[in-house]
């Protein structure tokens, strides 16, 4: 476990400054850019429950959604998750994101992004992450995409009583694969070390399914996985969950 460090207020105070200028920036670049943009969302709701020999139950809930100009793309999203054993919590955790986009060809593009996580069970009260970068588009058609990402970053957490900030690195992926006109399969993941102590990372991956039930209604299977190599005191460094459920697209 990291020690408890103390961010200075003029350097939250300068990367708060910056941020704000990225943002209405990036706001003011869209709304001068294009006046309609497409957006894509959807919602999707898990249950599963069972009884007698043991008692579990495992809820989650997600939406996501994404708006696209011309040369810009915002994505938003959040998830929540909730399961108890044998009448005892076993999972409690809510994630929130966003990412902006800015083409710089057909290739390439600039991003901003960040993210937002509570785990209970796991013992991080918070875990706010902020990453600029750059992506590189290495595969993209109508029917595969694969992307890359890297960047600096700055992640303040607090993982039991300790509340700690640091500057980081960030190494990610996203793929994306349609199997036919009604089912794809899709996997992301990012590396996270601290830019001071490369032993202290976080990895975050996910790999899922969806298959359309009907124009609207898909069936989905994620399976996830967070690993924070120095996690709480008296916790594992390792939480994987393989959730099933329906999702709608509006």
């Amino acid at each position: 476990m990291m020690k408890n460090r103390k961010t200075s207020p003029k350097s939250v105070q300068t990367l708060s400054k910056a941020l704000g200028i990225a943002a209405v920036s990036s706001l003011c670049a869209i709304s001068a850019n294009a006046a309609d943009p497409k957006w894509d969302t959807s919602a999707g709701l898990g249950l599963t429950l069972t009884e007698g020999n043991s008692q579990t139950v495992l809820a989650s809930a997600n939406i996501e959604t994404k708006g696209n100009w011309n040369d810009y793309a915002v994505t938003l999203g959040a998830t929540a998750t909730y399961g108890e054993q044998q009448t005892v919590k076993n999972n409690e955790i809510f994630k929130l994101f966003g990412q902006y986009d800015r083409k710089v060809s057909e290739k390439f593009y600039v991003f901003g992004r960040a993210d937002y996580m509570h785990d209970a069970v796991a013992d991080i009260e918070y875990r706010f992450k902020l990453n600029p970068g750059f992506g590189w588009h290495v595969l993209k058609n109508d029917r595969m995409a694969f992307d890359v990402e890297a960047g600096p970053g700055y992640v303040f957490q607090k993982l039991g009583s300790v509340s700690d900030s640091f500057a980081t690195l960030r190494i990610g992926d996203r793929f994306s694969y349609k199997i036919s006109k009604t089912a794809r399969v899709w996997q992301s993941a990012e590396f996270i070390p601290a830019v001071e102590d490369f032993g202290n990372y976080i990895v975050a991956a996910e790999i899922g399914i969806e298959a359309q039930l009907t124009e609207k209604m898909s069936l989905r299977s994620v399976l996830q996985d967070d690993y924070t190599a120095k996690p709480a005191v008296g916790r594992k460094a390792n939480d994987i969950r393989l959730i099933t459920g329906v999702n709608y697209k509006f």
